[in-house]
């Protein structure tokens, strides 16, 4: 993609974000954001943009190893940097140095603290009585368990983990790099892996003791270590045992992404490139995939695999009915059907005071995934006309099912819960930013405008939902 392209991708985003936040302030003004989630929103969106064109241009033409391990050491310093002075923020701002509503980050830490104690004290038996107990299942006590580890050989350091968080994030970025590259080119690979350093969702979770920055490091891994099993054909007693291990942890931590990753191997296997794998080596493998999901499902992972698929797609009018219950008006439109056909766009970015602290200070991550969500849609488009839509078999299908499984689900309009398909929806973007054609800009202002229309009407929403404005 010509730099000058680049550029407009990138100076178009910002102008629409302003553009938003100037329309929304004046129309709503009575309850604009106050300048302190102005100022996050600006800086993430500058952040952003400015530095994803400067060193995607600047980086562009280094050597493989060169430009790898730029791209680690500049994630690994970025998340250090904000680890460290998020830390600080929060406790200026909240008094603890946890996020703002920090109510499951309290429970994980609390009760991680009281298993480690346990286990220290010679009491591992109850430790695990407890986990098994007290927990909403399996998915609910693998991040518990790994922290409890971590605070029973560490003691029981804040810090530790979070620093634990910058370097998977790290190398959640040159995963990104390896899985786009090898399989839909070099270009691809640095742009998305470039974007990724600078993913403010990315590095926003390293600063939290929520479980999205583990989540996506283990399921990015897992998509990259099953790429390159069926792409290098080594099919290696390692090389088969890793992905099959790094998707088994998912389950511990989200269990339909387990489910997204097993659905998206399958998916890989029936449609790659018939190149990659002949027509015995693929029923071979699919049988072998087949028995892998078989002894998932005769061990608890299968019993939560059934209960997950029954509770996320029976309970759409939860939302619907806890927003009735509040007296918010239009609650009968937060149900699926009406978010499904914005799966890859949701949440949009809140630019009034109505919100909670961490929607507001997040306004502008929000945003830069409501922008990027056209490329990656658009991937599609361009996936069909150069008939390429084979390479999109293991990553489009793990990133389009998850969006859908949230979509259809109560869980849809939660930010932190689409963190999985981020690295999807990357990798998605670079490949269509990198084939852009000039006849296709005309959809692409037109998702602008739309875009600007759609957070503009979300906002006047929230405030009218509340009978703030008439």
């Amino acid at each position: 993609m010509p730099d000058k392209l680049h550029r407009h991708f990138q100076w178009i985003g910002v102008a629409i974000y302003l553009a938003a936040l100037l329309i929304v302030s004046v129309c709503f003004h009575a309850y604009a954001l106050k300048p302190l989630w102005i100022a996050w929103g600006v800086a993430t969106v500058l952040f952003f943009f400015g530095l994803t064109y400067f060193c995607h241009r600047q980086w562009q033409h280094d050597e493989a190893k060169t430009f790898l391990r730029k791209l680690f050491w500049w994630a690994l310093g970025i998340r250090v940097l904000y680890v460290v002075s998020i830390i600080f923020y929060y406790y200026w701002q909240t008094g603890v140095s946890f996020e703002y509503q920090a109510a499951d980050s309290w429970m994980y830490h609390h009760t991680a603290t009281y298993l480690s104690r346990l286990v220290r004290d010679g009491q591992a038996g109850e430790a695990f009585r407890l986990l098994r107990g007290h927990t909403m299942g399996f998915s609910d006590q693998g991040y518990l368990l790994y922290l409890t580890t971590l605070y029973t050989c560490f003691d029981n350091n804040i810090l530790g983990p979070r620093l634990l968080k910058a370097l998977m994030s790290a190398y959640t970025c040159v995963a990104i790099y390896k899985l786009s590259s090898r399989s839909l080119g070099e270009r691809t690979g640095r742009l998305a892996a470039v974007m990724a350093v600078f993913l403010p969702q990315l590095i926003h979770y390293t600063g939290t003791y929520m479980k999205e920055t583990e989540l996506v490091f283990l399921a990015t891994l897992a998509l990259e270590r099953m790429d390159y099993l069926i792409r290098s054909r080594r099919f290696t007693f390692w090389n088969i045992l890793v992905p099959i291990l790094l998707t088994a942890l998912t389950f511990g931590f989200r269990t339909i992404v387990g489910m997204a990753l097993l659905a998206s191997f399958v998916a890989y296997i029936a449609f790659c490139p018939k190149e990659l794998l002949s027509r015995k080596a693929r029923l071979i493998t699919l049988g072998i995939t087949a028995g892998v999901v078989l002894l998932f499902l005769f061990t608890p992972i299968g019993w939560e695999m059934l209960i997950i698929f029954k509770v996320n797609f029976h309970t759409s009018d939860v939302l619907v009915e806890r927003y009735q219950q509040m007296g918010l008006q239009y609650a009968e439109y937060a149900h699926y059907k009406y978010m499904a056909p914005g799966a890859f766009t949701l949440p949009l970015t809140n630019l009034v005071e109505v919100a909670n602290e961490n929607q507001k200070m997040m306004n502008g991550t929000y945003f830069v995934k409501n922008y990027l969500a056209f490329f990656a849609m658009w991937c599609f488009v361009v996936a069909i006309r150069q008939k390429r839509c084979r390479d999109f078999s293991l990553i489009g299908t793990f990133t389009l099912l998850y969006v859908l499984m949230i979509a259809f689900s109560f869980a849809f309009n939660s930010e932190r819960y689409h963190q999985p398909a981020m690295p999807g929806m990357l990798i998605m973007a670079a490949f269509a930013m990198t084939r852009f054609k000039r006849k296709d800009f005309a959809f692409f202002y037109s998702y602008d405008v739309l875009l600007l229309a759609a957070i503009v009407a979300w906002n006047y929403i929230k405030l009218a939902a509340q009978r703030l404005i008439f």
